[in-house]
């Protein structure tokens, strides 16, 4: 996969960590809008599963260090800009009590060719998750209980 090293240029803040659900039509819309030197979009979206560490989730709860996440996030986006052509990227994490099937996680990324998008969109949520400052409780019918973090999930990261 060719590596490029480009500025991205952001129309609207690249990092969003929020209660409130996002329309996931909508930011695709806006990363659309990136310029006509753009030819492909990239975007993953995160849903609550039922399963996690245990069986039957009900639903999660997440935190944040406010601040620090922004700043991880925005890092590993230049990160990503400095490997590949990203001409934008947006990432959304929402953050509070989430029930099944509420949006977790959005992260799009625009590129002149599919190649880059793909990789710098992989790339941005395999480091989020082992990076960024999140906390996940999940929940369930026998009670709760904090998530550790997945040796699968280091070693995708570390495949970077």
């Amino acid at each position: 996969m060719p590596q490029k090293s480009s500025a991205c240029s952001q129309a609207v803040p690249s990092v969003s960590i929020q209660n409130a659900d996002f329309d996931a039509a909508q930011e695709y819309a806006q990363l659309r809008d990136s310029g006509a030197g753009t030819g492909a979009i990239a975007t993953f979206t995160g849903l609550v599963r039922d399963s996690g560490d245990r069986q039957g989730v009900t639903g999660l709860f997440l935190e944040h260090y406010p601040g620090m996440t922004e700043q991880v996030i925005s890092d590993l986006i230049a990160q990503a800009g400095q490997r590949w052509d990203v001409r934008k990227a947006r990432v959304i994490h929402r953050i509070g009590r989430l029930p099944l099937q509420s949006q977790i996680v959005f992260v799009g990324v625009c590129s002149a060719h599919r190649g880059d998008a793909f990789a710098a969109c992989e790339f941005i949520m395999d480091a989020l998750k082992t990076s960024a400052p999140f906390w996940k409780k999940e929940l369930t019918d026998a009670g709760e209980h904090w998530v550790e973090q997945k040796a699968s999930d280091v070693a995708r990261a570390e495949g970077w």
